[in-house]
């Protein structure tokens, strides 16, 4: 009988096809081919050919998010679309930008600057990170304070469902309503409903000046200076809480550390920056600008995510998890959290990211019920895989996973999409 990659051979060409070994493949997957479509309609013709056979597929981009969400169940091939990495529209008056699932953010940013713009989204592994992975795992990051999250900013969306059928939803004018609004659905959606290979999003204009503002303190302090902070009229493009173990790695002591960065013409700043002067009290500031400013969102980000390259190091160990509490507890979540464990968490939202060096199931349930306590939920997205046998990695107790199911078996009624990775194994 022929292979998965005999056959895709006849279908896309060999030169489309790789071994496993090519992708960082988190355990348990064991593909037996990996398949890199160079257009839409060779994505298209991969998928019905699947269908056809019966294979189980899990999409992805570079790879870098992979080992997020459940463990899953067999695999026979990962489509990946990092060969559909162009750029389709940049319409610079309209502020939009069409691309290819596979385009990588950290090249678009050099592209888009040339014309003072940006895509509002802050994701982990930049370097790496697709289009399409940002959107799959609706990763947007901490500029979400000022500008939102991926639902607010992606106005067009076109898929591939499992059977090989295109499906298009939105379009390249950010006031457009025709069709179904099929984009929420597929954003944070883990592959499961389909294999994304194109995107519209709006785009937003570069500020002259940036500052981040970072301030230090006891938690009670700490809260007060947020709750006046969110009912004043500054507007931070970000604005995060880190906690005490997160915050000493940064240099500033074992304590709550505030990250508020303003981005606007330079007078607009400046009269940002004092009015929060203004408000601190008894906590420390510090006021960063240039390439400070830039480097300490950066090194957060990496702290949280950092790139593993070794299996034997603490950090391929580590467990990751996203994290999300009621922004009137983000505060006294974050100081009660055990000493070592390093967390940021958005202000405005209170959502975030918790990063254990080592965690047990005993000690994930605990974490997730003190986040249920405070109207929130905890996700395991990087963890060993005992953990994730072991521990449930959504941990979702709401009342829509029959809804969910549904939608699930009208977009991929045989399950063989990305089986196993989203809530309720999905």
């Amino acid at each position: 009988m022929a292979n998965v990659a005999e056959i895709l051979g006849h279908v896309v060409g060999s030169d489309a096809l790789f071994s496993p070994d090519a992708l960082d493949l988190p355990a348990p997957l064991t593909p037996e081919a990996v398949v890199c479509p160079a257009t839409e309609a060779e994505l298209a013709a991969v998928m019905a050919c699947a269908n056809k056979h019966r294979w189980r597929v899990i999409p992805c981009g570079s790879g870098s998010k992979l080992a997020w969400g459940g463990v899953g169940s067999g695999v026979d091939l990962i489509v990946s679309t990092a060969r559909l990495n162009q750029v389709i529209d940049h319409a610079v008056g309209d502020m939009t930008l069409t691309a290819q699932a596979g385009a990588k953010l950290a090249d678009l940013v050099p592209t888009l600057a040339q014309h003072n713009q940006f895509l509002a989204i802050d994701p982990a592994y930049p370097d790496r990170a697709t289009l399409g992975g940002i959107v799959a795992t609706a990763d947007t990051g901490s500029l979400r304070q000022r500008h939102g999250g991926l639902r607010d900013m992606l106005i067009g969306i076109s898929f591939v469902r499992y059977d090989g059928q295109v499906a298009k939803a939105g379009g390249r004018v950010v006031k457009n309503v025709a069709g179904y609004d099929l984009m929420k659905l597929l954003i944070g959606s883990y592959g499961t409903l389909g294999v994304i290979s194109q995107l519209t999003f709006r785009l937003y204009p570069r500020q002259d000046a940036s500052k981040t503002v970072v301030v230090t303190g006891a938690a009670g302090k700490m809260e007060s200076l947020v709750t006046a902070l969110r009912l004043s009229s500054l507007t931070p493009v970000a604005l995060d809480i880190l906690s005490p173990a997160l915050s000493a790695r940064l240099g500033y002591g074992d304590t709550l550390a505030l990250l508020a960065r303003f981005q606007s013409i330079a007078p607009g700043v400046e009269e940002q920056v004092g009015a929060l002067s203004k408000m601190v009290g008894e906590l420390s500031l510090i006021v960063l600008e240039g390439v400070e400013d830039e480097q300490i969102w950066a090194t957060v980000r990496d702290i949280l995510f950092p790139q593993v390259t070794e299996p034997q190091t603490p950090e391929f160990q580590a467990t990751v998890a996203k994290v999300g509490v009621s922004p009137a507890k983000v505060t006294a979540w974050l100081d009660q959290l055990a000493s070592g464990s390093l967390a940021r968490l958005h202000a405005g939202s209170g959502l975030g990211t918790l990063r254990l060096a080592e965690a047990s199931v005993e000690e994930v349930e605990t974490l997730r019920s003190r986040c249920a306590a405070n109207g929130g939920y905890l996700t395991l997205i990087e963890a060993p895989l005992a953990l994730k046998q072991s521990a449930e990695v959504w941990g979702y107790g709401g009342n829509a996973l029959g809804v969910m199911k549904a939608i699930k078996a009208q977009f991929d009624p045989h399950h063989r999409l990305s089986p196993g990775r989203f809530v309720g194994g999905i």
